[in-house]
């Protein structure tokens, strides 16, 4: 994900004199500037407590959270590599394009969240700190973080599928993770047909994949500063800014559909049979949309609905092709109910 520092809803004047035709930034002015201080230790910071935090979850996941100290802790790798790997290609695809297009961006930061993440972080994020000046520069930051990690989440999830067993469906006491379109395809291009009492049980790394999947199709709301709204906007230009006026309210909508899918059965069998009795941990499907929803309400806040305009709106025709794949992989990754417990 890549987001700027300030408020765009009041963009500042194009640097330079006027319009630039090609991707890249205005040459540096003759004049001194302060020297810039080097914040990578406080990347490398992040991103080694993030290591630590995805490797104890991964514990957790391969079933040793028993197993005291750096033995223990080790032995999360079969979700915590391939997950830092995935995140790790679409943070750096987002700078490698930011870098070909002379766009400035800081190094990634990574947001560790041990304990309470079942992954061990919130992902991270790329601070570029000026406008980006074209629509062809902005499809190809804006699509090649999600593009470069779906290229490593996709042999991981197979892979990960291989070694994963396929069993019957529990009653209750279990997590059901998000079904995707895409995820639904690669669990029966692997296990073919799966019958309506069953599920596959995830092994750690098919687990590590969904968890790229879930980041990639989260990033790529085509709202604001998000991957999806950089793409949208390269695409639709204008247009997509009055359709961010609507996409912040999507998630109310899955609120409701979830509410009516998982929550109207509790109530009522409650009614028929009293609340006392009645589990309300399948609630847990609408409050997911319910923090998404309160995420986008915070980057409207901080960066606007309404995408910073570019001098250059033409895109080529084939990231214009770029552009449309990467949004139908928002539909193929898109999940009604990214995670309940039941």
């Amino acid at each position: 994900m890549s987001t700027p520092p300030q408020d765009w809803r009041f963009p500042p004047p194009p640097e330079g004199s006027g319009p630039v035709s090609q991707p890249i930034s205005v040459a540096p002015s003759d004049a001194p500037t302060a020297p810039k201080r080097a914040r990578w230790p406080l990347n490398l910071l992040l991103f080694a407590a993030t290591v630590w935090s995805v490797f104890e979850v991964g514990q957790v996941w391969n079933g040793h959270a028993d197993v005291p100290g750096w033995r223990g802790w080790v032995s999360g790798w079969p979700f915590a590599v391939p997950l830092l790997a995935i995140l790790l290609c679409h943070e750096f695809g987002h700078y490698i394009a930011a870098r070909i297009h002379r766009v400035p961006a800081s190094l990634p930061y990574f947001i560790p969240f041990p304990k309470l993440s079942p992954f061990g972080t919130f992902g991270a994020v790329i601070v570029m700190p000026k406008r980006i000046r074209s629509a062809n520069a902005l499809l190809d930051i804006g699509a090649a973080g999600p593009l470069a990690g779906m290229a490593v989440a996709l042999p991981v999830m197979i892979i990960g599928l291989v070694y994963s067993n396929v069993g019957p469906r529990s009653e209750s006491g279990f997590i059901q993770e998000g079904q995707s379109i895409l995820y639904w395809l690669l669990k029966r291009l692997v296990h073919g047909s799966i019958a309506t009492n069953q599920d596959v049980f995830l092994h750690p790394t098919a687990l590590a994949a969904w968890a790229g999947f879930l980041v990639t199709f989260l990033n790529l709301l085509p709202f604001g500063q998000l991957d999806g709204g950089h793409v949208a906007y390269a695409l639709l230009g204008e247009r997509q800014n009055r359709l961010a006026r609507f996409a912040v309210f999507v998630p109310l909508v899955m609120v409701a559909f979830n509410a009516w899918v998982h929550v109207r059965p509790i109530v009522l069998r409650g009614m028929r049979e009293g609340f006392a009795q009645q589990s309300w941990l399948p609630a847990s499907a609408a409050t997911v949309w319910i923090s998404i929803f309160v995420l986008l309400w915070i980057l409207r806040g901080v960066s606007g609905a309404n995408h910073p305009p570019v001098d250059d709106p033409v895109l080529s025709p084939k990231r214009r092709i770029v552009a449309i794949a990467t949004l139908a992989l928002f539909v193929l990754l898109f999940m009604p109910t990214p995670w309940a417990v039941f």
